[in-house]
């Protein structure tokens, strides 16, 4: 009987990807005669780390008996005999020795047999000790390793080989699932490339050299941090859609960083068409250090998906994606991160969110979302036309030009991606009148948009949960509005109730945050297009005003549904 197969994306910045630093052992240090690593009390540290390494060859150990727990020795009785025993010369004996003798099991350990934790004994290039990640404190690219996995397969297996079920079984993924490991924008990446082909590259083939920042995106070590783009974006989107094209999956779950894979996550279910689960997960503690909870949300991800709790009778998904941390699933939409430790992330809106419980006692679905959602999408792939209008040119003389959105494979086009950027409220401003030229910010970037980005748009995080900002900001706003630019309102911070329906000319972004508002309004732009033009955008007539209400009245719909 075939296994059910997922797909598994690596995205940027993926604490849940990541590790800590490869830090050389005393065990190397002693052999090499270096500085050993010291405590806080300036003694050489008791133990060493111990990292999941492969044998090169079969070694026999032997393991002294009844330590896998101090009460162990307390139950002997219960215990068949041991394999044997070690005498004081360490010669083993299958029968017990006169004298003192150490109780002792064998076991033969094969490199076929997986990872064993054992201490790190690599050096530096010039016999030095790896005491980071870098070869020196802010060392360039050229001299740094990486902490981030360039995609999952590798943290799939140390959990199976390492994890531990409650049961004290090992944790099932492989023998429930089957697994193909996509890098859709991943943290980690190949410098001098690969030769040989990934175990399930869904036709991505032979990795040429990659570069940080244009193919792959970590945040450690710290100075050399990247971001994705607006590019890397599209062609993340166009890999999803491709590999669930194929109808082999019975979900995908996505790693990301935790501040961001609630954005990333809630774009893939506005523009992903497909029936099956989306799930994103995130972690606040690298994978493999102390109460790391990355691998717990990926199992519980696995487990969700396996279970098809999100299916209605149909077989279809009928929550939408969602992201599962901490034991939790979450609506997409309806989620934020606000704190780096497990548990920091909260519902937003005020109108639930928490889609299931995963927790002990069995999973159980708890909520259903009433929005649209990937395979109904109004802004899915599918439904996006291959071209729309957009706006060009400079504040006085903007004309509107054609912007290809798809190409004619159907994929999204990179240079069509929106830029929409947020203007915020605050009191107390140093001018408290309505003049909007006051408002530079927002005009310059409306210059800025009309020279450079031809679908574009503005979220004005205003009072909560109006969504209003003060009178110049307004007008400004409403200038960017005659010269093609949407503007969404929403309440500033965790609103907990909708915007309001107070100005016809912008649209209210019901009970979203701004970061949520500003991914729908993208993906709106690539569906509707720029708005119509006001000759003057500074005073616009009667007419203008009639005509951009009604174009406002598509926008407004989606933003009430999605």
């Amino acid at each position: 009987m075939s296994k059910p197969r997922i797909a598994v994306f690596s995205g940027p910045t993926a604490t849940i990807a990541n590790s800590a630093p490869l830090v050389t052992s005393n065990a190397a240090r002693r052999r090499h005669g270096l500085p050993l690593l010291t405590g806080a009390d300036g003694e050489p540290i008791a133990v060493d780390v111990l990292r999941p390494q492969r044998l090169a060859a079969p070694i026999t150990v032997y393991v002294e008996a009844y330590t896998a727990h101090p009460l162990e020795v307390d139950a002997t009785e219960l215990y068949a005999a041991p394999d044997g025993w070690l005498d004081e010369a360490g010669t083993f004996s299958e029968t017990e020795p006169a004298g003192a003798a150490t109780p002792v099991f064998v076991v033969e350990l094969r490199p076929e047999d997986g990872l064993v934790p054992l201490p790190y004994l690599a050096r530096q290039a010039d016999g030095s000790a790896w005491e980071d990640t870098t070869a020196y404190p802010f060392a360039p690219q050229e001299q740094a390793r990486q902490t981030f996995y360039p995609d999952a397969s590798r943290i799939f297996e140390e959990i199976e080989r390492l994890g531990i079920g409650g049961d004290g079984r090992p944790v099932a993924l492989t023998s429930v699932a089957d697994f193909d490991f996509v890098r859709a924008i991943p943290p980690g990446g190949w410098k001098h490339g690969r030769a040989e082909k990934l175990r399930s590259d869904l036709g991505q083939g032979d990795i040429e050299p990659e570069v940080i920042g244009e193919d792959f995106f970590g945040y450690y070590p710290h100075h050399l941090h990247r971001e994705p783009t607006l590019r890397n974006l599209a062609r993340a989107t166009n890999l999803v859609q491709r590999t669930l094209d194929t109808g082999d999956y019975v979900g995908a779950q996505w790693l990301e960083g935790s501040p961001t894979t609630e954005e990333t996550m809630y774009w893939l279910n506005l523009l992903i068409d497909t029936r099956v689960p989306l799930v994103g997960h995130s972690a606040q503690r690298p994978h493999g250090t102390v109460s790391a909870d990355g691998d717990r949300n990926i199992i519980d991800g696995v487990g969700y998906l396996v279970a098809g709790l999100a299916l209605d009778a149909a077989g279809n998904d009928r929550v939408g994606a969602v992201m599962i941390v901490d034991e939790m699933a979450y609506s997409a939409r309806d989620i934020t991160k606000t704190d780096a430790r497990p548990g920091g992330y909260q519902v937003t809106g005020g109108h639930g969110g928490v889609v299931a419980d995963l927790g002990g006692g069995g999973a159980q679905l708890t909520y259903l979302p009433d929005r649209r959602h990937t395979a109904t999408s109004a802004v899915r792939l599918s439904e996006l036309p291959t071209s729309v209008t957009g706006v060009t040119g400079a504040v006085g003389s903007i004309t509107t030009v054609e912007v290809r959105v798809k190409d004619d494979t159907g994929d999204l086009l990179a240079e069509a991606m929106p830029q929409v950027t947020f203007t915020k409220f605050g009191r107390y401003l140093p001018s408290g009148g309505i003049d909007p030229d006051t408002e530079v910010e927002v005009l310059t970037r409306i210059e800025a948009n009309l020279a450079g980005a031809p679908l574009s748009g503005f979220v004005a995080e205003g009072m909560s949960p109006y969504g209003t900002t003060g009178p110049a900001n307004m007008a400004a706003l409403h200038r960017a509005v005659f010269s093609g630019m949407p503007v969404v309102r929403v309440g500033r911070g965790n609103t907990g109730g909708k915007a309001y329906d107070g100005d016809p000319l912008t649209i209210p972004g019901n009970n979203l945050t701004a970061t949520k508002a500003r991914i729908l309004l993208m993906a709106c732009l690539l569906r509707l297009g720029a708005l119509p033009v006001a000759a003057d955008p500074a005073n616009p007539t009667d007419e203008d005003r009639a005509a951009t209400m009604a174009a406002l009245e598509s926008y407004r719909e989606i933003f009430a549904t999605h």
